[in-house]
């Protein structure tokens, strides 16, 4: 196998990671919808604080585990919960 062949077998991997990624990123966001309607019928606030807290936590632990860097998890997490907490506070106000 030639050296393009090994770089394209790669990047075919690549890319059926990012496209697992992206529908799993869908997934979530579904379910995240529905929290963010239920907290806005229930009165609840958009954030909560102490579970973001504990799921970083959690989540760096998971990223050390499997040789990932925390910090770069942490980022990715916390762009995450700030675009969830964004769609929250757009529920509740009623956007």
């Amino acid at each position: 196998m030639n050296d393009a062949d090994t770089l394209a077998r790669y990047r075919d991997s690549i890319d059926n990671i990012d496209a697992a990624l992206v529908f799993m990123l869908a997934e979530r966001f579904k379910i995240t919808q529905a929290v963010g309607e239920f907290k806005a019928q229930s009165s609840l606030p958009p954030a909560d604080p102490d579970r973001e807290e504990r799921q970083i936590q959690r989540l760096r632990q998971l990223a050390r585990d499997a040789k990932l860097d925390p910090d770069f998890t942490e980022k990715f997490l916390r762009f995450i919960i700030d675009e969830v907490i964004r769609h929250h506070q757009q529920i509740r106000d009623g956007n």
